[in-house]
């Protein structure tokens, strides 16, 4: 299943038309949420198709495709399942400062023809000119952005791109002075993309200009996806087994703050991941334990610790070896990947 976004350029009408299914279907999702958790208290559950059913033949009445009605009902569906559940949280209300952006379209496409694509309810939707894979579009999800209107297809195809023929094997230390650090020397720099738009962000939120805020937050979280999606593609690329440092980025953003949040860590190695899984490659997460504090030559856990050690960089063994900090720990995720130990009282042990 591979995802492709198409930027819309819909007319006034169909504009006017978006904006007003997204404020019925707000009010549709905020009635699903309650009603479930109502109902709840009382012993009253529903299946899928039983709650789906609670609304039929009000299509007409909202203005609004069934299938489209039907498809917000299942997610709110899902969403308490999965609470009830104890996987995610409580499902929120929809309203000004959590707004509902999204309209989905749960039956098949048709494939768009001389720059249109053609949506239930709405007719034929210009968009910009853009290559698709070939395969049958299995639904659709239109979604409002600062920037505009989007459709993201969902396609039943095989996403696969060209990997260079080698048996190399790297170890990652991910980081926030460096982004990556790999166990072959090379880092990866921060591009810190939030602290160099900081300050525009900061006039347009003291002259209270949303539009503009939201117009440049997005902007920052494309700079974000667009390098973790040419960082993963290189790694994947020019690797064939990748070990990444298992580290536990929501604990560290608690402790940490924005350092963390900015890197978008978690986004990357979950790029990384799904590519090495595309691209035939062996991706596999290390526990993080000790890496930092163990020597890659001895084995000795004699390196830096604690909150105080993250300003040490470069720091020197007994063994006489001199490390810095971030090479060698992924020095070290790779020899824990790869099952090197040595028989010494602090030995490393394969994962």
């Amino acid at each position: 299943m591979i995802v492709r976004t198409l930027k819309l350029r819909p007319n006034k009408v169909q504009e006017a038309q978006l904006n007003q299914w997204l404020w019925n279907l707000t009010g549709l999702w905020n009635w699903a949420i309650k009603k479930i958790e109502n109902d709840a208290r009382d012993g009253v559950y529903y299946s899928p198709f039983d709650f789906v059913n609670l609304v039929a033949d009000h299509s007409k009445k909202m203005e609004i495709p069934s299938h489209t009605m039907q498809g917000i009902l299942s997610r709110a569906h899902t969403s308490w399942k999965r609470c009830f559940q104890k996987i995610a949280k409580k499902p929120h209300l929809k309203g000004i400062r959590n707004k509902l952006s999204s309209i989905p379209f749960p039956d098949p496409v048709k494939s768009p023809k001389d720059g249109h694509i053609g949506l239930p309810g709405l007719g034929k939707v210009r968009f910009h000119k853009q290559d698709l894979p070939s395969g049958k579009i299995k639904c659709g999800r239109v979604v409002k952005k600062a920037s505009g209107w989007y459709l993201c297809l969902f396609i039943d195809a095989e996403h696969s791109f060209p990997v260079h023929q080698t048996d190399q094997a790297v170890g990652i230390d991910p980081g926030f002075h460096t982004l990556l650090t790999l166990s072959d020397g090379t880092k990866i720099e921060n591009p810190r993309e939030l602290r160099k738009g900081a300050k525009r962000l900061a006039q347009a939120q003291r002259s209270r200009k949303k539009k503009l805020v939201a117009r440049l937050q997005e902007r920052q979280a494309n700079r974000r996806n667009d390098r973790n999606h040419k960082i993963s593609r290189k790694l994947v690329e020019n690797y064939k087994t990748i070990y990444y440092s298992d580290d536990n980025f929501k604990g560290m953003s608690k402790l940490l703050g924005k350092s963390v949040t900015e890197a978008s860590l978690g986004n990357l190695i979950g790029m990384i991941t799904y590519k090495g899984r595309t691209g035939g490659r062996n991706v596999k997460p290390i526990s993080s334990n000790f890496t930092t504090m163990t020597c890659s030559s001895c084995d000795a856990r004699n390196g830096p610790t604690g909150l105080d050690g993250l300003a040490v960089r470069f720091w020197e063994c007994a063994c006489g070896a001199q490390h810095d900090r971030d090479v060698n720990s992924a020095l070290v995720v790779l020899k824990i990947g790869l099952g090197t130990s040595r028989e010494s009282p602090g030995s490393l042990t394969a994962a």
